[in-house]
């Protein structure tokens, strides 16, 4: 299969269009979903995706990705597809019950769980899922990674650990997007790893990067054979202050 060209595409917002919803006109909803906004936002999906695969943060066709476009709609990625591969015309228009309204091929099983965070939380624009391996591996284990060691993981990572269900059932989103209202990272138990973003989809990529890096330099630390030095509790304020200021969500700035 020859392999869809993708332009890099860097931290673009795309506001939700708010006129559109679920019970627009299917004309209507045709109309945009072939206009240059609706393409921009394939465009960067099918990036994120084709990132994803290269980092070997999904494998076979695991993971999926979605964007909220519309009061109650968002564009998501397809089933049964790898995410390195795909191209804007293999993308699905959705609403927020699940329903398919356009794009030939059906969209991910595993929709509820994005469809759920942005239900629940109105702030989220984009949502990330995929099986970055030593993420994955904290979440078989049934544990967080241990907090208050780097900078970086503190001021743009707030995580969680929701326990197991069946993935794509109604029992897993509610689990997850519960968890939403505190943390933007969400450890899906013998599963996976769910990030989401209130600015746009690469931010919630660029939060399994970090979390993924952040466990390396864990096994490292372990390696090592020495006690860290962690972060002091005056240090961890002014990181928090700065997270407050970029509007994320933290349990910890209550």
């Amino acid at each position: 299969m020859a392999r869809a060209k993708h332009q890099p595409i860097s931290g673009k917002t795309v506001s939700p269009v708010t006129a559109l919803h679920s019970q627009s006109p299917k004309a209507r909803l045709a109309a945009w979903f072939k206009s240059p906004v609706a393409q921009g936002v394939k465009a960067q999906i099918c990036e994120i995706g084709r990132r994803l695969w290269q980092r070997a943060y999904v494998d076979g066709n695991g993971g999926n990705l979605s964007v909220r476009v519309g009061a109650d709609l968002a564009i998501c990625t397809p089933t049964l597809m790898s995410k390195g591969f795909m191209s804007p015309a293999d993308l699905c228009l959705v609403d927020f019950n699940g329903n398919q309204i356009l794009g030939h091929r059906p969209r991910t099983s595993e929709i509820r769980v994005h469809l759920e965070i942005m239900r629940q939380q109105p702030r989220a624009l984009a949502v990330c899922h995929c099986h970055s391996p030593l993420a994955t591996a904290f979440a078989a284990a049934g544990c967080l990674p241990p907090v208050g060691l780097i900078s970086e993981f503190e001021m743009s990572i707030s995580i969680g650990l929701a326990p197991y269900r069946t993935p794509g059932t109604p029992e897993i989103a509610q689990l997850v997007a519960k968890l939403a209202h505190q943390h933007d990272t969400i450890l899906m138990a013998n599963h996976g790893l769910v990030t989401w973003s209130h600015n746009h989809l690469e931010e919630a990529y660029w939060r399994v990067e970090t979390v993924e890096n952040y466990c390396r330099v864990l096994l490292a630390l372990r390696q090592l054979g020495k006690k860290p030095n962690r972060l002091t509790p005056a240090q961890l304020q002014d990181l928090l202050r700065f997270k407050q200021r970029q509007g994320f969500v933290d349990p910890r700035l209550a």
